[in-house]
């Protein structure tokens, strides 16, 4: 099997060391594993392209290369420069250091990633550890990610549905944040909501008197409804969600066609 790795916390980042393990693990000793992944990092570009200007590629050894870009970027070059065309049959995306789940999906370029990916007709899995108090202390804060990894990809592609029509579907795991022994198995679970986190602002002024702006984040560890990811998170349990690209709200499509009709 040959897979395409890359991230969105850059190419040095200790995740993509983890998602490398786990694809060689699934890729098999006769597999190869490619890994494009951006020079530095882009966490929360979510699915940008840097369609208005060129980037930068630099190999740094053997099936490894870092772009100048985002994780959406890094997947075209990867297909369309570094692989030469030669399509890999799966692209991984992480393991992100911190959770990809409920709003934070929105935002993500490990999800971007991801659908980019799949958007070009590509299985494609998203793959983020959910950090918290009880990681803090583990000599590997990755652990949970690190052993079950391979394990939850490896049950996708035997179980997992893998359709071939439009916006077809991706996956996001999300580990939970506690250690690979506490890890009590997997949930499959929806996007969650969480109701009390936003993002906002921050100013600070600078030592020349100027006004900057931090973007700022919420609480991490509000729980979801039951049935969504974060609950399951914090429950322990390694969440699986499967996505599509395609925004339309489905559900009220036919009531807003008979109030204009």
């Amino acid at each position: 099997m040959r897979i395409l790795i890359t991230n969105d916390d850059g190419i040095n980042a200790p995740g993509l060391e983890v998602l490398t393990g786990i694809a060689a693990d699934i890729a098999g000793p006769a597999g190869e594993v490619w890994t494009v992944a951006p020079a530095f990092e882009q966490s929360g570009v979510g699915h940008c392209i840097s369609y208005t200007h060129p980037m930068m590629i630099a190999k740094m050894g053997p099936r490894r290369y870092a772009a100048e870009g985002s994780p959406a970027d890094c997947v075209l070059a990867g297909l369309y420069d570094v692989l030469q065309g030669g399509r890999p049959d799966l692209v991984l995306s992480g393991v992100n250091r911190g959770n990809n789940a409920a709003e934070n999906t929105l935002y993500s370029g490990t999800i971007g990633g991801a659908m980019e990916a799949a958007l070009q007709g590509i299985p494609a899995i998203a793959l983020s550890q959910f950090l918290g108090p009880r990681t803090e202390d583990l000599a590997d804060p990755f652990d949970s990610a690190r052993r079950h990894g391979a394990g939850v990809v490896r049950a996708l592609l035997d179980k997992g549905r893998w359709d071939g029509g439009d916006y077809r579907l991706f996956y996001n795991i999300n580990f939970p944040p506690v250690s690979a022994a506490e890890t009590r198995g997997m949930k499959v679970a929806s996007q969650g909501y969480r109701t009390d986190t936003f993002f906002g602002v921050e100013p600070h002024i600078s030592p020349s008197g100027r006004k900057f702006l931090w973007i700022k984040g919420g609480p991490q560890h509000l729980p979801t409804a039951p049935g969504t990811d974060v609950a399951a998170n914090l429950d322990g349990y390694i969440s699986v969600t499967p996505m599509r690209a395609d925004l339309t709200a489905h559900d009220i499509l036919a009531d807003l066609e008979a109030r204009l009709a």
